[in-house]
């Protein structure tokens, strides 16, 4: 097949997704495909044939340990566009589209929309669910109407504090990945601090009370769910750092758990999939609370990543699915048909 996979954009999350993109591709080329690795913001100046696709799997790229400059980004390409000139020419003479991406107009629906309008092929989750996924708020109401457990929320879209704040409290952006912008507050100056950071990257901005208990990660693939990871960070808590650096989070793949609970974690990922009409695969995100026991869904991503230390690809080689195996399954799901 020939493949192209999009990376980067205009997004806090664009160095996981160009580390995602250069694995996937070696992977894909690795398997006997013909692949194109494009950084989805910039413009496409390459032809337009099949010489545009390599077999040569080459593909390398580094995470710095800060998100990238998104004003800097936008000075190296002028104007409003979220997706370089070319870029979609080039996906629409491709057999199946790979979404790499994380966060912005990649995950939150936009580019699936544009894609099945034009009738490209693309992987993962339809432009609804990416939607409804994308913004916590939204899939955290879907959750509880389907009665799985998230903790109690509020949100603001001033920046402003509501009158009603429990401490301590998770503090993040409704529509950023890999903890970017998230802040854990116990009181109102910290809650200021932290609503001024994730007004950084939106406006709209989430306020959950803090579930305190060991943090789980389940992904979905093709209907099942895979085997249960759980993340200890070595300190503080799960942030951009730790998930993304090598060495200070600890990750037990299958997860210490008894036979019944890790039944019912993976029950409970899977209606949280469901709840959002998720696609062929996802990754679904819970702390078990302290207190009562209960597996509280965190959220739901609907590209999950795809790096060394990434938590789909350890549960997928828990189940016995390697890596190439992993991303061949993700493209050939593209194609299938309802």
């Amino acid at each position: 097949m020939k493949i192209t996979v999009l990376a980067g954009g205009f997004s806090p999350e664009r160095d996981v997704s160009l580390l995602s993109g250069s694995l996937i591709a070696n992977s894909l080329c690795h398997s006997g495909h013909s692949v194109a690795l494009i950084d989805v913001f910039f413009p496409y100046e390459g032809v337009l044939t099949d010489d545009a696709f390599t077999t040569d799997g080459n593909f390398c790229y580094n995470i710095p340990k800060t998100p990238p400059d998104l004003d800097a980004l936008r000075r190296q390409v002028p104007g409003s566009a979220l997706i370089g000139e070319g870029v979609l020419k080039l996906c629409a003479i491709s057999d199946v589209v790979f979404l790499a991406l994380h966060g912005g107009m990649g995950e939150d629906g936009r580019l699936q929309a544009i894609l099945s309008s034009m009738g490209i092929p693309y992987t993962g989750s339809d432009f609804s669910a990416c939607l409804a996924a994308m913004d916590k708020s939204v899939s955290k109401l879907l959750f509880r109407a389907a009665g799985v457990p998230t903790a109690d929320f509020t949100v603001t879209r001033t920046g402003e504090i509501p009158h009603a704040v429990s401490y301590p409290c998770v503090v993040k952006p409704c529509s950023c990945g890999s903890s970017v912008g998230v802040s854990i507050v116990d009181n109102e100056a910290s809650l200021k601090e932290a609503l001024a950071l994730a007004k950084k990257y939106e406006t709209k901005i989430l306020i959950e009370d803090l579930v305190v208990g060991r943090e789980f990660s389940v992904g979905i693939l093709d209907g099942k769910a895979l085997p249960a990871i759980e993340i200890r960070p070595k300190d503080g808590f799960y942030d951009y750092e730790r998930k993304y650096q090598s060495g200070m989070t600890e990750e037990i793949c299958p997860a210490e758990l008894s036979e019944a609970d890790a039944k019912r974690l993976a029950d409970t990922a899977l209606k949280a999939h469901r709840a959002l009409g998720l696609g062929s695969y996802s990754r679904i995100d819970f702390i078990r609370e302290e207190r009562t026991g209960r597996f509280v869904c965190l959220e739901a991503n609907t590209l999950p990543g795809m790096t060394p230390m990434s938590l789909l690809p350890q549960e997928a080689a828990a189940a016995g699915i390697g890596y190439d195996e992993l991303c061949l399954t993700i493209a050939h799901s593209a194609l299938k048909t309802e």
